[in-house]
């Protein structure tokens, strides 16, 4: 000890402060080399209790050398338990006083009894006792006491929120990670294991794989539904592609150069696919999904909820306070019969009624984001089949408005916490989870139509039957079995709690986009009108026009969805024109549109397909009626207007900065050229932005800029079949047109009147050509 400590007799005045700060220095640094002293029980016990008081350690040092020397392998453990109960005492109360008052970043300074117990060994020292039954060699091995296993867990999860680096020190260790699991068949320590488990996995820096956890599909059909609720909460880390935290990596000049980098599936596709081959597994997350639960009594349900979800954020401690007042229950109902005691225990007391169904929408949230993430991988024929198997869209109907979306008073309709922005009640999660699941169940695929109910379906026929056209093929090889219940189906109860949103809502991003999902790919007529005669059109324009609503997300998710709802629609445009009466509402919408044109610019798509379209139909009455008359098709047809649009949207983007937020620019443009291109209009089109260059003294900038666009275009789309499909149904163009158009617009030869080359004086050519050189 004299190399540690310079002398083994006690130090006096500055020298005690120094020997102090030795020992914490010698173990901070054999944290960092993994060289020398690792943990306290390597020190005199005579030492730690001298130097115990002035450090203010508490006693935890010399107790981490009790539960050491107590637990070595074929001994009593019940000793080592007694100590870890002490030590668990002091750590527990650091870790509450994390949890209920603000989060703030784990430091020695603010939780100094769980920095203490890192530093000195305490976890690793746990992590040995726990993982002792795996490594010893004798045949007959001593089953560890559940309570010890708990506490075990417990002291660890502490130190995980309190002190840096426990967790990621923990991650790193693959085989701990793959223990864990073993111990969530033991029902006693589930919940103490999970919650452990999901902390862990949600800083490690690779994604685990599922297939490697031993017995993986016998470990899920072991769990109840209240486990596998609680389970989805890991495997969402598990099934998820990792944020990549940088705007950069978003690009998608990036993403396809990842893309061929990694040509085979990612780790969260692999863990996909091994989830899916678990016998029962999605039926199992339908039933969870779809099961009901009692409604909520009590005038202050809301402000239960609001209260108790500011701290209560993870499902898994709902799951251990629910646990405890349920085991305090049958204690007291053991020891006495008198109920009124039960409903007077302290802890009871604690726990509104409410909880229960705060509960159950917890379970919901994890469950559906698990259904979600599978639906929208590669898999996704194969879910899609199995969630209209399970009946799980008739289920979530049936629950809409007892649980999905309860009718409250209007001050209460929406819940937030104590941040007004920030959506993260369990109420709100639960709605936007909803939604989310709807886009994506319903986005280009025929199962949309599962939506409905027998008399929507047939109500579609009618309409296609008046209008002399025939049915969607989706439409009617849809299984009636299969879909809704109920005087209505889950897509008209939407639109009914949509159109009564307040207008600062945080759910109108959501709901539109839900909604415009089931609009999405070849346009069906017949869907259109179903959702113009439950007033949807006049919904979205009062949001966009007279609500005053400022959310760019929002106005975003309403035009493309009115995009949607009036492509090649000439009711939709006489109804439109019906609602935008005056030059002032007419205006106003035209402001909100060129206040952002990557926000807004599938709806000019719409309105310029829609034109040409319209114009080819001069033989329709009704048609020459509205092209007349609709001031938002008069605007469209003059040339000015389409150019004005063509330069700004050109002009927006660049290689660098495409996302597949605002690619939808580059694809407008080329819908307006290509249009051009069939009237035989193309070269004006071209001649109008050079002179556009000349007349803001940039010559040749704009052209350059969409030559090495459209090169990107080529490299990106021809290699994608599904955004090649998306961008043929969404625009009635065959995909060949598009590859037709894009190869005129880059030909060399600078005779064409049709390639871009011939609009570039030769100063000013190839300004960027070496921008997507690899």
């Amino acid at each position: 000890m004299a190399t540690l400590l310079g002398s083994e007799s006690p130090c006096t005045g500055g020298k005690r402060r120094q020997c102090n700060s030795s020992i914490v220095s010698k173990f901070t640094a054999s944290k960092i080399t993994g060289q020398g002293f690792s943990r306290g029980t390597q020190l005199p016990g005579g030492l730690l209790q001298e130097r115990d008081k002035r450090a203010k350690w508490h006693g935890i040092p010399a107790l981490l050398q009790r539960l050491y020397e107590s637990s070595h392998p074929n001994s009593d453990l019940s000793n080592a338990h007694s100590f870890l109960k002490v030590l668990s005492s002091q750590l527990s109360m650091e870790a509450m006083s994390f949890v209920t008052e603000d989060r703030k970043t784990a430091q020695e300074s603010t939780f100094p009894n769980t920095y203490t117990f890192d530093l000195f060994g305490g976890v690793d020292l746990l992590v040995e006792i726990l993982m002792r039954p795996t490594l010893t060699m004798q045949k007959k091995k001593n089953n560890m006491n559940d309570d010890l296993v708990k506490d075990c867990l417990s002291v660890l999860y502490n130190c995980c929120i309190c002190t840096e680096g426990v967790t990621k020190s923990l991650a790193a260790r693959d085989d701990f990670v793959l223990f864990l699991f073993t111990l969530m068949t033991n029902k006693k320590t589930f919940l103490q294991t999970a919650t452990l488990i999901e902390d862990i996995l949600g800083v490690k820096k690779e994604m685990i794989q599922l297939e490697g956890i031993p017995n993986l599909s016998g470990l899920v059909q072991s769990f109840d539904q209240q486990q596998l609720a609680n389970f989805c909460r890991i495997l969402s880390v598990t099934i998820s592609e990792p944020d990549v935290g940088n705007d950069d990596k978003h690009t998608l000049l990036a993403k396809n150069a990842q893309q061929k980098r990694n040509a085979s599936p990612s780790r969260a596709e692999v863990n996909q696919v091994t989830l899916l081959n678990i016998p029962g597994f999605i039926e199992r997350l339908c039933k969870l999904a779809t099961r009901k639960v009692s409604e909520a009594t009590g005038a202050n349900f809301l402000q239960e909820l609001e209260d108790w979800y500011t701290w209560l954020d993870n499902a898994l401690v709902l799951d251990a306070l629910m646990q405890m007042a349920t085991e305090e229950a049958e204690q007291s109902s053991t020891e006495s019969s008198d109920e009124s005691s039960l409903a007077t225990s302290p802890l009871r007391h604690r726990l509104p009624q409410s909880m229960k169904i705060v509960h159950e929408i917890m379970y919901k949230v994890e469950v559906l984001y698990v259904l979600c993430v599978l639906l929208m991988g590669r898999q996704r024929n194969q879910v899609h089949k199995m969630l209209a198997e399970f009946r799980l869209i008739p289920g979530l109907n049936n629950l809409f408005d007892k649980l999905i979306w309860r009718k409250y008073t209007a001050s209460n309709h929406v819940v937030h916490g104590q941040n007004e922005n920030c959506d993260c009640s369990p109420e709100i999660s639960f709605k936007i989870q909803f939604l989310r699941l709807l886009q994506s169940f319903s986005d280009h695929h025929e199962n949309k139509y599962l939506l409905l109910n027998s008399q929507e379906l047939n109500e579609l026929s009618a309409i296609s039957m008046k209008a002399n056209i025939p049915e969607v093929e989706a439409l009617v090889n849809t299984d009636r079995s299969l879909v809704c219940d109920g005087k209505k189906g889950l897509l008209t109860r939407l639109l009914t709690v949509m159109k009564r949103e307040p207008p600062d809502s945080s759910f109108r991003f959501w709901q539109a986009r839900a909604v415009e999902s089931f609009l999405r790919g070849a346009t069906s007529y017949a869907d259109q009108m179903f959702l113009l005669k439950r007033g949807l059109l006049e919904h979205i324009l009062f949001c966009i026009i007279d609500s005053g609503c400022t959310s760019r997300d929002v106005l975003q998710s309403y035009f493309d969805l009115l995009g949607e709802l009036m492509k090649f629609n000439i009711d939709a445009f006489k109804r439109f024109n019906k609602y935008v009466n005056t030059p002032e509402k007419f205006q106003t919408f035209l402001t909100q549109i060129n206040s952002s044109l990557v926000d807004s610019n599938m709806l000019v798509r719409c309105i310029v397909l829609s034109l040409d379209r319209f114009e080819s139909q001069t033989e329709d009455v009704k048609v020459v009626e509205v092209l007349s008359e609709c001031c938002l098709l008069s605007y469209m047809a003059r040339v000015e207007n389409r150019l004005s649009f063509l330069f700004r949207l050109i002009n927006i983007i660049n290689v660098q900065t495409l996302t597949q937020e605002n690619v939808s620019c580059l694809n407008t443009s080329l819908v307006i050229l290509m249009l051009a291109r069939r009237k035989a209009k193309l070269p004006f089109y071209l001649n109008a932005l050079r002179e556009k260059e000349y007349a803001e003294k940039y010559p040749g900038c704009l052209l350059n800029n969409f030559h090495n666009l459209l090169r990107f275009w080529q490299r990106h789309y021809l290699n994608k079949d599904k955004d090649s499909t998306c961008l043929e149904n969404s625009s009635c163009i065959p995909f060949s047109y598009w590859k037709e158009t894009v190869s005129v617009l880059l030909g060399s030869d600078r005779t064409s009147m049709c390639a871009i080359a011939s609009y570039i004086d030769e100063p000013f050519m190839e300004l960027d050509r070496d921008l997507l050189e690899d």
